[in-house]
């Protein structure tokens, strides 16, 4: 029962491995050479990351059991579907609480993709650290947006099993982290040491 759900979530995490394998450049280059090192590097970076991403929103939209907050939830929020006979209905406190993680979860993404460079979070392998904009204030924008946009599109849907998973989603997120970051230490050593002591990972301080 509720296959898809459960082929999601195994594929998620048995995805892992080929990620942490992905962020391995100096370690791929010395074992088959600079060039293919790197080409092998890209490429499972892009077979990892969209496959990643593919596993994730599985997560979300695969059928599942719903939920409801007992608060408000006889006021719908309706999404009119092609025709008039189709539609949407989200409970009015889903919609709104999604919205609020969900826009400034995307608006993360997309900031921190677009500073990266699309072929850098695709490939993941940097040429440089970058250190302004949004990677001046948090480490892991790309990643912080993830987490946010899983908490709205969970509340959008009303998927109780996505929801149950979001202490696995935040730690697997949490350990790709330190692992991408074990890498960056290893390539740019002392500049990203001193990078990682100045900006938080994933909370920007108050000033």
């Amino acid at each position: 029962m509720f296959l898809w759900f459960w082929l999601a979530l195994l594929g998620f995490i048995l995805i892992q491995p080929i990620l942490y394998k992905s962020y391995e450049h100096q370690a791929l280059q010395a074992r088959y050479g600079t060039e293919k090192g790197l080409r092998i590097a890209k490429m499972l970076g892009l077979a990892s990351g969209y496959g990643f991403f593919f596993f994730w929103i599985g997560i979300w939209i695969a059928p599942q059991p719903s939920f409801e907050i007992p608060f408000l939830q006889h006021i719908l929020f309706v999404i009119p579907l092609f025709t008039p006979y189709l539609s949407w209905k989200i409970p009015l406190l889903h919609f709104l609480l999604g919205l609020a993680f969900l826009v400034p979860g995307g608006w993360l993404g997309l900031k921190g993709m677009t500073e990266l460079t699309l072929e850098v979070s695709e490939t993941h392998y940097p040429r440089k650290i970058i250190t302004s904009g949004i990677y001046s204030r948090i480490r892991h924008p790309q990643y912080l947006g993830g987490f946010l946009s899983h908490i709205g599109m969970t509340l959008l849907l009303s998927s109780w099993f996505s929801l149950l998973c979001t202490p696995v989603v935040a730690l697997v997120i949490y350990l790709l982290c330190r692992r991408e970051e074990r890498e960056l230490v290893r390539e740019f050593g002392d500049v990203y040491r001193e990078y990682r002591e100045k900006v938080p990972m994933f909370f920007p301080r108050l000033h």
